[in-house]
């Protein structure tokens, strides 16, 4: 038998980067999964990796580095006394921005848990996601594991105390559509943070007015979830993009996305993840809405990716 376990990928609605700092933000895992299969195989403690996910050119070279880190410190965390062979696979098309790291690292740790007969349950295993998300991206707020690990809707509060962070599962009246766009681009969780981080030291006046108007919208946005308002949602996750390039988190690429999926429709766009490339989420209620928009992207030349949320 082979231990097998898989992770969600997700999209934050609202909170990247803000959430790093103890502001409320929404994440959302969609419908794509990373899966992991572990089996014990001879040799000393460590692994050996197959990766068979489906990436962005040039993701899986430049993000090897968070890799390597993130999937040891799993494997240490979770005590583990033998070599295992670890083969990733699934359907999430692996880019920045749809927590393709922490999608990996919460299938690992269901995938060890079950080849290991360890009985943990998602509280641990998130834990254990979040301690590779730490080793791979530095100072990660925990958003990503803990939609990769349980899911659905999530209000997320990261609490910077130490204690426990605040999880709330949020329903919705019903799934909605949206489409993904591919910028293309990789970008290195630790530098954008770092970079915000360095941003914020520099010139906090100008940067905590961002923050503080952050908050308004998430307020908003969370009202507006909960009703099914999505008309209102889009504008919310319209203001959102603005604030995000305002802490220099977007790039040419993504700001050309927003526009091109705006103009064909959509309710609403912004970038989602660590941003200066990875991916932007659009808001599509229909099919018909989807569709249109998932081909205004490609005929700039850039992937898209219809999925629901919810």
């Amino acid at each position: 038998m082979v231990g097998g376990g898989k992770g969600f990928g997700k999209t934050i609605l609202f909170g990247e980067h803000f959430v790093v700092y103890g502001l409320e933000g929404i994440p959302c895992a969609f419908a794509q999964v990373t899966t992991a299969e572990v089996k014990k195989i001879p040799g000393e403690k460590g692994y050996d990796l197959v990766d068979n996910r489906p990436a962005t050119p040039g993701y899986k070279e430049e993000k090897k580095g968070e890799y390597l880190a993130l999937i040891s410190r799993v494997l240490e965390y979770m005590q583990i006394p033998s070599r295992v062979q670890i083969t990733l696979g699934g359907d999430l098309y692996a880019a920045s921005g749809v927590g393709a790291s922490a999608s990996c690292a919460a299938s690992i740790a269901r995938a060890v848990n079950d080849e290991f007969k360890m009985g943990w349950d998602d509280e641990q295993i998130n834990k254990a996601a979040f301690e590779g998300e730490t080793a791979g991206s530095g100072t990660p707020s925990g958003i990503d594991n803990t939609a990769a690990v349980y899911g659905g809707f999530l209000l997320f509060k990261k609490n910077i105390s130490g204690g426990a962070n605040k999880i709330e599962i949020v329903k919705i009246k019903k799934p909605f559509e949206i489409v993904l766009g591919n910028s293309g681009k990789t970008a290195l969780t630790k530098e954008v943070v770092g970079d915000v981080k360095k941003l914020k030291d520099a010139e906090p006046d100008r940067i905590n007015a961002i923050f503080k108007e952050y908050e308004q919208v998430e307020e908003e946005a969370k009202l507006a979830l909960k009703k099914y308002d999505l008309k209102k949602l889009g504008q919310l996750m319209d203001k959102n993009h603005k604030l995000l390039q305002g802490i220099t988190v977007s790039c040419k690429e993504l700001d050309e996305l927003v526009a091109v999926t705006k103009a064909a429709g959509a309710y609403g766009a912004k970038l989602t993840g660590t941003g200066r490339g990875g991916m932007m989420i659009a808001l599509t209620p229909g099919k018909e809405l989807q569709d249109k928009v998932a081909k205004a992207i490609e005929a700039k030349g850039y992937a898209a990716t219809k999925t629901t949320l919810g």
